[in-house]
């Protein structure tokens, strides 16, 4: 609830979706053990070593893979990497997406499939 307020008092929040934000903030932090565990099958180190803007964007973008078929894989990944692009690192979204496109070739198979398919 206090991260929801203090986010809801920035400017630009009235133009996001509140609801979809309320989801994927309770999803990523009553879900951190087992999106961290699944980043960490993906990932080439420990999580705790991973940079924290990073970090949070692969949590919001494989909560989103698992808990959000109705949302693209592409759309998943391309702002994931627009996340990173604006608050990480120099070359952060090159790591994000990276690691979104592996996760989405095992948590998304059917769609990747279909699309290649199409």
């Amino acid at each position: 609830a206090e991260l929801l307020n203090q986010y809801a008092q920035d400017d630009g929040f009235g133009d996001a979706d509140r609801e979809y934000f309320e989801s994927l903030l309770k999803g990523t932090t009553e879900s951190s053990v087992a999106l961290d565990a699944e980043i960490g099958s993906l990932v080439d180190r420990p999580v705790a070593q991973l940079d924290p803007v990073e970090h949070a964007v692969l949590m919001i973008g494989i909560h989103e893979f698992l808990q959000s078929p109705d949302v693209p894989y592409r759309v998943v990944i391309n702002e994931g990497v627009e996340l990173a692009k604006r608050f990480g690192a120099t070359d952060g979204h090159k790591f994000v997406n990276a690691v979104l496109d592996r996760a989405a070739r095992s948590l998304r198979a059917a769609e990747q499939s279909a699309a290649v398919r199409a």
